[in-house]
């Protein structure tokens, strides 16, 4: 089974500045992933054409289903808070998962939302800058693995320090109780082992994943909790989109 998770910039490349809808969905086919995280996802925004991009991928892997969850609705510079459940009629931006296995559940997971503005001390800069987040989620979902049931989740956490180690750990409490094994990918914008470390879980993948033309940092993981293995190293594949790599890695029981 594949497993991958990529942070779509919204199917922008890097190279030209443009999105081709065409061209993502090659990229996607490209992966032959069984299940996949994405993460910066457009929907019905004019900046990708209209395109639901959730649904192109869904086609371009043979998805025999998936669930876009929105964390926020409007257009870039007039973006207000959504639920990620509620998914209302307009354009919209958030996190995805597909999948070639059969769904038993999905569920929707809000995360903590940091409130007000608060200092960030940027690559390059002497002084902090106050800056806030967006609302963050998860999707999780109970499929039928080789193996029988287990969990996979999507996310995509706050890029503010500390901050995403509360949603990270406020994650993990939450998927407790769900099938084991069970797994977790997404941009998490952690470095590293860090998010093993937060979580107690065991990394698949130890690859570096940004910036996309020379990566020098893993911010994208695949971790798991459970009996399931990496069958082969992991990848981080240049897609020609973004400003990360998507990272691939084969697992089994």
């Amino acid at each position: 089974m594949r497993l991958a998770t990529f942070n779509i910039l919204h199917g922008r490349s890097l190279t030209d500045g443009r999105v081709d809808v065409d061209r993502f969905a090659s990229a996607v086919r490209d992966l032959d992933a069984d299940v996949l995280a994405l993460q910066e996802v457009d929907r019905d925004q004019p900046r990708s054409h209209g395109a639901d991009l959730t649904a192109v991928a869904a086609e371009a892997m043979g998805a025999v289903e998936h669930r876009f969850a929105a964390t926020l609705a409007g257009t870039p510079g007039l973006w207000t808070s959504a639920t990620g459940g509620g998914q209302p009629s307009t354009a919209e931006y958030g996190v995805a998962l597909l999948t070639r296995l059969r769904v038993r559940s999905w569920e929707v997971i809000s995360l903590p939302a940091l409130r007000g503005r608060v200092p960030v001390v940027f690559s390059g800069r002497r002084r902090p800058v106050f800056v806030g987040d967006e609302p963050r989620c998860a999707i999780a979902a109970v499929l039928d693995g080789p193996l029988g049931p287990m969990t996979v989740a999507a996310t995509h956490l706050s890029f503010i320090p500390g901050w995403n180690t509360v949603q990270l750990r406020r994650l993990a409490g939450r998927l407790r109780r769900a099938p084991r094994p069970a797994v977790l990918m997404g941009d998490l914008n952690l470095m590293g082992r860090r998010p093993a470390q937060i979580t107690g879980w065991r990394s698949l993948a130890d690859v570096l994943t940004f910036p996309v033309d020379r990566p020098n940092r893993q911010l994208d993981h695949v971790l798991v909790d459970g009996d399931l293995r990496a069958e082969a190293g992991a990848r981080a594949v240049h897609t020609g989109l973004s400003d990360h790599r998507a990272l691939v890695v084969d697992v089994g029981a």
